[in-house]
């Protein structure tokens, strides 16, 4: 039965508008992309990979309760927790509901909290999953103002301080990130039977790793003197995930794979601007979701991998085919080392490195050819009449 659900969702017409609609839209695979043929071979670095090894430990790690940032590094926050008491939150009762609830709430602070509430309320009572309709996009606050990312305010012209101006950037980021997990594990809630619930336990977790940065940078924010919306943002982020809100494994290779991983890439570059500005605060922040974010990059692989294998399809080349089909662009520098702990694949993202593996199996090639001819040459030498 389940072989048969692939094959009709593989079959399903990917919408053209590419709108977040209703479930009945969903693909759980990209249409235009080839399962293998019985006579593919394809080679054994493109369908296995280096699984992070924390992941594991990530799954089975108890609720983080550590939301706020102290002296020296994350505590419990002191605030009592969190009751919902939003109606639509408070009579949720499975997992799919309250994503959707939260998904409509529209204050910053609060969504974060509520993350963790509802994340902690699944998790300590072992509910459902269960099945729920996201919004067609997030609850926002009327600040900050959305533009495109062009009309992004440069640091100078900003009115914040340049450790304000990457603090107040890192929290939008943050909050899309907790958007975008939350509407994941929503949007594709009547896939259970094929995704299985780890899936959805998964990205509930990385919507409460998200919950709990957000607050961070909250919070370093209020401590500078600003708060989040004090400058204008961009929208870039929800329009990516817009792309992929009809395909499972698009939305796993150009989030987590693409968007999330570009922070592992951009994580280091900010400390160090941050050191140099003198906030070594802020930085510590900033290093440690950089640290973080490596579990979801790890997720995304994890899931992703395991979607190629249900269809029988090559990693690499599906993942490159999802992000052509879909006009998304990969660009470095890249951070290899925390891309290679996440168990990201480089010739995944990294055309060089295919370039770098072509070259080389040239040249053992022409250093085969080469013994060859020196051989054929000193046997005709041997054979010549003295």
């Amino acid at each position: 039965m389940q072989h048969l659900q692939l094959r009709y969702m593989l079959s399903t017409t990917r919408t053209t508008t590419r709108r977040c609609g209703r479930n009945s839209n969903l693909s759980l695979y990209s249409s235009t992309i080839k399962p293998l043929s019985s006579t593919s071979s394809p080679s054994s670095s493109s369908l296995h990979y280096q699984q992070w090894s924390g992941l594991k430990s990530w799954r089975e790690s108890p609720l983080n309760e550590n939301r706020t940032w102290g002296p020296t590094g994350p505590i419990p926050s002191p605030e009592p927790s969190i009751e919902a008491d939003d109606g639509l939150l408070a009579a949720a009762s499975s997992l799919a509901e309250m994503g959707a609830a939260i998904l409509s709430t529209s204050n910053p602070l609060a969504k974060s909290k509520l993350s963790h509430w509802a994340y902690s309320r699944w998790r300590r009572h072992n509910l459902p999953v269960g099945v729920a309709e996201p919004p067609s996009r997030p609850a926002r606050p009327s600040k900050p103002q959305l533009v495109s990312p062009k009309e992004v305010p440069a640091p100078k012209i900003s009115g914040l301080p340049l450790n304000a101006y990457m603090l107040h950037n890192l929290a939008h980021v943050e909050l899309n990130a907790i958007d975008l997990a939350w509407d994941t594990v929503v949007r594709f809630s009547p896939y259970i039977e094929i995704l299985g619930e780890g899936f959805y336990a998964d990205f509930a977790h990385v919507a409460d790793d998200e919950s709990r940065h957000f607050a961070w940078c909250s919070q370093r924010l209020s401590e500078l003197g600003f708060r989040y919306g004090d400058m204008p943002a961009h929208n870039l982020l929800w329009r990516e995930c817009e792309k992929s809100s009809d395909n499972v494994s698009a939305r796993l290779a150009v989030i987590p794979l693409v968007q999330e991983a570009r922070g592992l890439d951009a994580g280091p570059r900010l400390v160090q601007k941050l050191v140099g500005f003198g906030d070594c605060r802020t930085s510590s922040i900033v290093e440690r979701i950089a640290d973080e974010e490596v579990a979801h990059v790890a997720v995304g692989v994890y899931w992703f991998v395991d979607a190629c294998r249900k269809m029988g399809r090559v990693p690499c080349s599906t993942f490159k085919d999802i992000l052509k089909e879909y006009n998304v662009e990969i660009k470095g520098p890249f951070n290899y080392s925390a891309r290679d702990e996440a168990g990201m694949p480089r010739d995944w993202y990294d055309a060089s490195k295919h370039e770098e593996d072509k070259n080389k199996r040239l040249s053992q090639v022409y250093d085969r050819l080469a013994c060859i001819i020196s051989m054929e040459n000193e046997n005709s030498s041997l054979n010549k009449p003295p």
